[in-house]
């Protein structure tokens, strides 16, 4: 993996963290406006980084969720998951 690969990366798992720690506050914290508004824009700027790093690097996730637009790409290593940085 290069640099630029690594850092997109690095950016989309921390987001999908903040997301689902968000997630799992409004669970119990339905009404704080907030939370929400903090989700709503983590949410948007996940699908911004997802974006990016699929349209430079390939699917970050299978089974129908992230398109292949540049070929079948899953055969190229490593996968997201497997980042050994």
């Amino acid at each position: 993996m290069n640099k630029e690969q690594v850092e997109l990366l690095q950016k989309l798992r921390a987001l999908e963290f903040t997301a689902i720690d968000l997630n799992l506050f409004l669970d119990t914290h339905p009404e704080c406006q907030e939370a929400l508004h903090d989700y709503n824009r983590i949410v948007k700027e996940l699908a911004d980084v997802r974006c990016a790093y699929e349209a430079k690097f390939g699917p970050t996730l299978n089974f129908g969720l992230s398109e292949s637009k540049m070929g079948w790409r899953w055969i190229d290593g490593p996968w997201p998951w497997q980042a050994g940085y």
